[in-house]
């Protein structure tokens, strides 16, 4: 399996996805530098990066992982003796691996400018806030490498990126936040680092201030990670009747 992830991550190397890594997080930063500044500087960059830029990121990273073979109608895999599903597997152990490293360039970058304009949050809770984000959106890797294979690179990004905005905006302060994926990020947000997906505090004694919803809220997140990659395996595991 390592070795295939290895496979995989050299089909990276003349596309855009080493940048990706790295530019994502700075135009995050960026932007709240600039819009937001001071004391709101981390605060902006949390909201601006689970919402939209990091989902966005995500998807175009797998859009790209999936194109590379999709050009060659997947004859070279095909043609492979190896399992199918190792190889789908590795494709997303490769994503997430990807994820995680976008996750500690961003964490490092927000920490700096923490530094600079003023820290909103302790240092332990910014990492964990963090590692929250990287851990309860890793189950949309598997979904955007199934979208991508099976819609196309921009109708993946347009899906994904509307589910996350409605994930937000309609489920991450409602009961059944738990129930559908997207709200799950920005549902635990409120506790973790006690902003309201629109960037403002989360009132004192608001029921979104309870923590017990987090470990809940992983597990949760985890268990879709789980039960999409396995479905999307066995579907990419049919390629070998075509």
């Amino acid at each position: 399996m390592i070795s295939i992830m290895k496979a995989e991550r050299l089909k990276w190397k003349k596309t855009f996805i080493p940048k990706l890594v790295w530019l994502a997080p700075i135009v995050t930063l960026l932007l709240s530098a600039g819009l937001m500044g001071g004391s709101f500087f981390q605060k902006g960059a949390y909201n601006w990066w689970y919402s939209m830029l990091l989902p966005g990121a995500l998807t175009i990273c797998c859009a790209l992982v999936v194109e590379k073979d999709a050009k060659l109608k997947y004859h070279s895999i095909l043609a492979m003796p190896i399992d199918l599903k190792k190889i789908w597997f590795s494709k997303i152990l490769a994503c997430s691996a990807w994820l995680l490293l976008i996750t500690l360039i961003f964490f490092a970058g927000i920490t700096t400018g923490g530094i600079l304009f003023g820290h909103s949050f302790p240092l332990t809770k910014s990492l964990a806030g963090s590692l929250l984000i990287f851990l309860t959106m890793l189950w949309q890797i598997p979904l955007c490498l199934f979208l991508a294979a099976k819609l196309g690179t921009y109708i993946a990004i347009l899906i994904n990126l509307v589910g996350n905005i409605v994930g937000i905006v309609a489920l991450a302060d409602g009961e059944f936040w738990f129930s559908i994926p997207y709200g799950i990020t920005a549902r635990l947000i409120c506790p973790t680092l006690e902003i309201l997906p629109n960037g403002l505090p989360v009132p004192e004694g608001s029921p979104l201030l309870n923590t017990w919803v987090i470990a809940p809220g992983i597990l949760v997140a985890l268990a879709w990670f789980a039960l999409i990659s396995f479905i999307t395996a066995r579907w990419f595991q049919k390629r070998e009747a075509k």
